[in-house]
């Protein structure tokens, strides 16, 4: 069996200086093939359930779904709910078999992002649960606007939150369809200066890769949360594959014909995290 919690893979990357892949999963067919890829990468990886995501498929399904795939991989698996806005829904994730959850209080005031992540994490370590929040608002491409992370406020939500992971706003913007990020070096270094949390960066798929591998070796920025790539590579994937059969009908046929170039994404994407051997 090799599910593990967040602070079980960050924390190996953190001191060896490489990141983690957080992927984005929507489906059964995407997540066993992100599986496949670290398993030929020796990588570990992180399976993330968004809102996306959990509006189409319940919470107990995909953490069965998450568990399945990590109790019989090679490879540390981590069952991470990636954005919940509720303590409901992250109380939900971990009775559903999750091993890490993500609160996103980034629009909320300091004040009462700090009060609502600290409930969670205690709630979350009850269960042997890792928990990852967000201080500085990660906007969207071609919608809201991101808002920096203020350095001396991450280190005193770090501080009394006590989370295991940190998400942070530098320059990076979720749906991101280029690898044209931009991200504050100066504001990471502010950062990581004054705190020594695990730090993630969400929206990188528009980080281009070699500033992945550049942060991840030299920075405490050790997950990168990868949602865009996978879904424009699964888009052609699944056209590719209709065009070679135009006559297929069976959709279990149809979206197993996805897999094979999903793995080959994924593998790209955990090397441009200049992951080592595990």
């Amino acid at each position: 069996m090799t599910l593990a919690t967040l602070s079980d893979v960050l924390k190996p990357a953190m001191k060896n200086g490489y990141a983690v892949g957080g992927l984005v999963c929507l489906g059964w067919e995407d997540a066993r093939a992100y599986v496949a890829a670290a398993e030929a990468e020796g990588a570990p990886v992180i399976l993330q359930a968004g809102p996306g995501c959990r509006a189409h498929t319940p919470l107990p399904v995909l953490g069965a779904m998450f568990r399945n795939l990590a109790e019989n991989a090679r490879v540390p698996v981590v069952a991470h709910l990636d954005h919940g806005y509720t303590i409901e829904e992250c109380r939900t994730a971990i009775e559903s078999g999750f091993t890490s959850v993500m609160f996103d209080g980034s629009r909320l005031s300091l004040s009462e992002n700090i009060d609502m992540t600290s409930g969670i994490v205690e709630m979350a370590k009850r269960s042997g649960v890792s928990s990852e929040g967000e201080i500085g608002f990660v906007g969207y491409s071609n919608g809201e606007q991101s808002l920096g992370t203020d350095p001396q406020e991450a280190a005193q939500f770090a501080r009394q939150t006590k989370v295991d992971a940190m998400a942070i706003s530098v320059g990076n913007v979720h749906l991101q369809q280029n690898h044209d990020a931009d991200l504050d070096r100066e504001r990471i270094a502010a950062i990581q200066s004054v705190t020594d949390v695990p730090l993630v960066i969400h929206g990188g798929s528009g980080v281009p890769p070699k500033i992945r591998a550049q942060l991840a070796h030299n920075t405490a920025i050790c997950k990168f949360n990868i949602g865009t790539q996978l879904r424009m590579a699964f888009g052609q994937a699944l056209r590719d594959s209709l065009a070679i059969d135009v006559e297929q009908f069976d959709r279990v046929e149809i979206l197993k014909a996805t897999e094979p170039l999903m793995t080959e994404a994924a593998r790209a994407i955990i090397r441009s995290m200049a992951l080592p051997q595990v």
